[in-house]
């Protein structure tokens, strides 16, 4: 099938005729609303098939197929199409004489799809082998919900799609052009509601296969924290799996797969815990000291033994400090095919008041750095940017 991209964007073009937000004033490549012309006999609109008295309304020879992805359209030489903006969901209806109950069985060669409408229905399609490495994947429904042109082609390279501009001619038998190697190793650092998780999760939103990896507690009774962990998996594919655990060294030596591991901090805290080493338990005083200024404390740290010293059984910190280690191994030798890790950047705020919070901080913040040493990919998030942070 011959296909004509008349238009690429949402129903109000991109920019949107006197729109101020700063994703229209940013614009700088006009994109009408969204047409799609197949083999000059049927257009596809973004609400559904051809509307009546349209002169390209039958679709001769085409089979067209209403699905809960979108609508499925196969040409006279087989080639496969799925639509997939996001008004040609279940709601799309087909004209009757070309309703079928099922496409055809396998992969689609072309995928037209609004990315910007739940990106995880990408990752859905590849789990369930409708789209392969040999399908195309076109954005369509562009609009101002990205923040800008420059934002919107970061995201599709994670998801493996492609935007071309208006007035584009594709065929079913067109093949993708290769896509760059996703790094293996990733580190994702910021403060508390910075955007961290959201940028996990929007990296592997298109991935079939994912496992989330929860280390923090349950929440127990405390509203507050339910209400943040129900946030969290309300945002999650639903096609992901969730792992809760705190041994983070024997999941990253034995997953094959892809994981995202939210975070580090409550890991850190959590093995603490386990190990009985916060102030207090009358096990270790190093850090059981009221708070003083950072410049008069010694400049060797004590939180926690230096990595490689760490032995077994030795103290809390030192147990905690094998820990790490065992992490840090685990992470340099991992047999997960992409890892992200989401951590908290302890170094930007005042010094804590706390002897466990100084502890916690030096901690943290030494297990970020010697990640980060062993990562592909390191990036700040800031008030929801993103600062790579290039060796």
């Amino acid at each position: 099938m011959r296909i004509v991209l008349e238009g690429t964007a949402g129903p109000e073009g991109w920019p949107s005729p006197g729109c101020g937000c700063a994703s229209c004033g940013r614009a700088t490549t006009l994109r009408r609303p969204l047409s799609i012309v197949v083999d000059g006999r049927m257009r596809l609109a973004p609400d559904g098939a051809p509307a009546a008295g349209d002169p390209l309304s039958r679709p001769e020879g085409h089979l067209v197929a209403r699905t809960l992805d979108g609508l499925a359209v196969t040409g006279p030489d087989g080639g496969r199409l799925l639509h997939a903006g996001s008004g040609l969901t279940a709601a799309a209806s087909p004209p009757p004489e070309s309703r079928e109950e099922e496409p055809p069985p396998g992969p689609y060669d072309i995928v037209f799809i609004d990315p910007l409408d739940r990106p995880e229905r990408l990752g859905s399609l590849r789990r369930r082998g409708l789209v392969t490495p040999r399908t195309r994947v076109v954005a369509v429904g562009l609009d101002h919900r990205v923040p800008s042109e420059g934002e919107l082609a970061r995201r599709l390279a994670f998801w493996g799609v492609e935007a071309v501009p208006d007035g584009t001619v594709v065929d079913t038998r067109d093949r993708p052009l290769p896509t760059p190697t996703a790094p293996r190793r990733t580190l994702l650092l910021g403060g508390t509601r910075s955007g961290k998780s959201e940028e996990a999760e929007l990296r592997l939103a298109a991935e079939p296969h994912v496992t989330y990896v929860a280390t923090g507690p349950s929440g127990g009774d405390d509203p507050s924290w339910l209400a943040r962990v129900q946030a969290h998996r309300d945002r999650r594919a639903a096609h992901w799996g969730t792992v809760e655990t705190t041994d983070l060294a024997e999941l990253l030596r034995t997953s094959s797969g892809t994981l995202l591991i939210d975070g580090l901090g409550t890991w850190i805290a959590a093995v603490f815990d386990e190990c009985g080493a916060w102030p207090g338990y009358g096990q270790d005083d190093t850090y059981a000291r009221s708070a003083v200024p950072e410049e008069t404390e010694q400049k060797a740290d004590l939180s926690v033994p230096a990595p490689g010293r760490a032995v077994a059984g030795s103290s809390p910190l030192d147990r905690v400090a094998l820990r790490c280690d065992e992490l840090v191994e685990a992470w340099r030798a991992t047999a997960a095919a992409r890892v992200v890790a989401v951590s908290d950047e302890v170094g930007l705020g005042v010094i804590p008041a706390t002897a466990s919070g100084r502890l916690f901080r030096d901690t943290l913040g030494r297990l970020n750095q010697r990640l980060a040493r062993e990562s592909e990919d390191v990036a700040l998030i800031v008030a929801g940017r993103v600062l790579p942070l290039p060796v």
